[in-house]
């Protein structure tokens, strides 16, 4: 699982990359779970994280897990961007975002996401 978690470079800029895309519930469950250690092993104020939900599976369980994850590793997080949002049902999604009190911007493609990630 640690190839879905895992730093990669973009533009000289060192990005966090969650690939949750088609995950099953149980697999995205366990993700979140293992997403925190990565995040605040690094500086807090520091981290640029991108998430890809694409076709993955949302039930309650993991939405709650994904919920205390983004709470929990935000002090670590400088900018997040999230892709694939649109797998999220719409409601959840900005309970997340109300929840954690994170700007959690949605784009359709990686590459979008990760110019803006990479962007001063």
């Amino acid at each position: 699982m640690s190839d879905r978690i895992r730093f990669i470079g973009h533009k000289g800029k060192r990005i966090l990359m969650v690939d949750l895309s088609h995950c099953s519930g149980e697999e995205l469950d366990r993700l979140c779970r293992l997403v925190p250690d990565f995040v605040t092993a690094e500086p807090k104020g520091s981290v640029l994280l991108l998430a890809d939900f694409t076709g993955a599976e949302f039930d309650k369980k993991t939405f709650n897990t994904l919920k205390i994850a983004v709470v929990f590793d935000r002090p670590h997080v400088k900018r997040s961007a999230w892709v694939g949002a649109e797998t999220l049902p719409k409601v959840f999604y900005q309970n997340v975002k109300s929840f954690s009190q994170r700007d959690l911007p949605a784009f359709t493609t990686r590459e979008e996401a990760l110019e803006w990630l990479v962007k001063e």
